[in-house]
């Protein structure tokens, strides 16, 4: 049988790091046993199911690479189907209508934990012959079995066993005439021939109930993988309190979505010591039976780390696209500078995101203002002049642009350097400075090169008159 996986995501937020997680690893499954990757939106929470959380779902999944082969289906759009489905049980027997108010049941239950029992509904519906109250518009409860029980072998938490006798008589069809999350969900497996359902493991407690509705189908359940949560740095489940939880935020933030799908899969399973996968890597080796039982912690730094490794290994011109975005967004125009694959590999060793090696370059695209004032006290000083005007002199004596590469550019710094009987750094340095307003650029020949001939000319001259001021 061909495997068939599905992400089921709910419209009611963001594509979480949580949920990209378990839509990789559904889709890692599906991918590694050549089977399908279904992509269906359960929509049936009329008040919080929103079109902007939809689009930010479907937008999260398309950056991460996560294409699906089917859908997205939209469970808002099944309704004929479910009351079909409904209908036959009522008629079949393997439901029926409960007239159990609101308050008759807050009653039950309140009765119940006085007692110490466990609040559920009593089944009091379920062979009742009396005549209906009138004025109250009943649900509808699937008939669970009174006696066995579930038993289930998970991909990850091994077998699981659930007496029947612990779950009571699930609502499937509320009051309103809207089908409830888990009837839809069973009625939607069946349907799209789903026989792995990989999700997180606070769906476990549902699985058994599932199971029981799709047997009433006369289907035997696919195999189930239940993920185990992630965890924030403090050891508390993941939440907004721990930063950007959001898979677009982390595209907004400049990580690369290959980084940020290889740091997902890390989390909670493993491949010998190997640390770094390209996609194909992660299908070939990808198994649910290699992902761990208990839950995973999420590392800020990790993530960094990684992100750079991708920036520092893609090609130049991969990273080069993306980067215009970003430059954009911090009101850069990106053809005011320096060649943008050459950005790239003159940053990367320095930069753990997109937006910081933007950030660290805004002064090769744009003037500054202002000088670091503290690498302005030790690296502009009266002392600075000679070694500045010297440097000026050799730099604007070079050819422009065949002369004006790194390689001519040391030489005429280096030069100054031997013949003041100086050490690179102390002529380096404020030239530096100078140029860039910091302490920090990668190393001085590349930055006047990516710079260009007459904006370093420009600003040797700006920071000559401030050196000659301060003698």
């Amino acid at each position: 049988m061909s495997v068939v996986t599905r992400f089921a995501p709910s419209p009611t937020g963001f594509l979480h790091i949580g949920g990209a997680r378990t839509a990789l690893f559904s889709w890692l499954h599906a991918r590694r046993h050549g089977g399908r990757f279904i992509l269906r939106v359960e929509d049936t929470d009329r008040d919080r199911s929103t079109e902007e959380a939809t689009r930010a779902i479907l937008e999260g999944m398309h950056w991460l690479g996560l294409d699906h082969d089917e859908g997205p289906y939209f469970q808002s759009e099944r309704g004929e189907r479910y009351r079909e489905v409904l209908d036959d049980w009522l008629a079949t027997g393997k439901a029926y209508y409960c007239f159990r108010t609101k308050e008759e049941l807050d009653e039950l239950r309140e009765a119940q934990r006085a007692r110490g029992e466990k609040p559920r509904y009593d089944g009091y519906w379920r062979d009742n012959d009396e005549t209906p109250p009138e004025g109250v518009t009943p649900c509808i409860r699937f008939k669970n079995p009174l006696e066995g029980e579930v038993v289930f072998d998970d991909r990850i938490r091994g077998r699981v066993a659930v007496a029947n006798a612990e779950l009571d008589d699930l609502v499937i069809c509320r009051s309103d005439g809207s089908p409830t999350y888990n009837f839809c969900v069973v009625v939607d497996d069946y349907d799209m021939g789903v026989t792995d359902v990989v999700r997180g493991d606070d769906h476990v407690s549902n699985t058994p109930r599932q199971i029981n509705m799709l047997r009433a189908l006369d289907v035997e359940p696919p195999n189930y993988a239940h993920v185990p949560m992630i965890l924030g740095p403090d050891g508390k489940r993941l939440s907004k309190r721990h930063g950007a939880v959001s898979v677009m935020q982390y595209a907004e933030e400049g990580y690369l979505a290959e980084a940020l799908m290889n740091y997902l899969v890390r989390l909670g399973w493993a491949h010998g010591d190997q640390e770094i996968f390209s996609r194909g890597e992660m299908i070939e080796h990808f198994d649910l039976g290699d992902v761990n039982h208990s839950a995973s912690t999420f590392n800020p730094e990790k993530l960094r780390w990684l992100n750079q490794q991708y920036l520092k290994s893609l090609h130049p011109d991969d990273v080069a696209w993306r980067l215009r975005y970003y430059l954009e967004q911090a009101e850069i125009d990106p053809a005011s500078g320096p060649h943008l694959a050459d950005l790239v590999k003159a940053q990367r060793e320095r930069s753990t995101t997109l937006v910081e090696l933007v950030e660290s370059s805004r002064f090769l695209f744009q003037d500054f203002l202002e000088w670091d004032e503290k690498a302005v006290r030790k690296h502009l000083g009266g002392a600075a002049t000679e070694p500045l005007e010297r440097v000026r002199a050799e730099l604007a004596g070079l050819e422009f642009p065949e002369g004006w590469n790194a390689a001519a550019i040391h030489e005429a710094i280096s030069g100054v350097a031997q013949e003041l009987e100086l050490g690179m750094g102390k002529v380096a340095q404020p030239v530096r400075v100078a140029v860039s307003g910091t302490p920090v650029s990668p190393p001085i020949d590349t930055t006047l090169e990516l710079l260009g001939r007459e904006r370093t000319l420009y600003r040797l001259d700006r920071a000559i008159g401030r050196t000659r001021e301060a003698a």
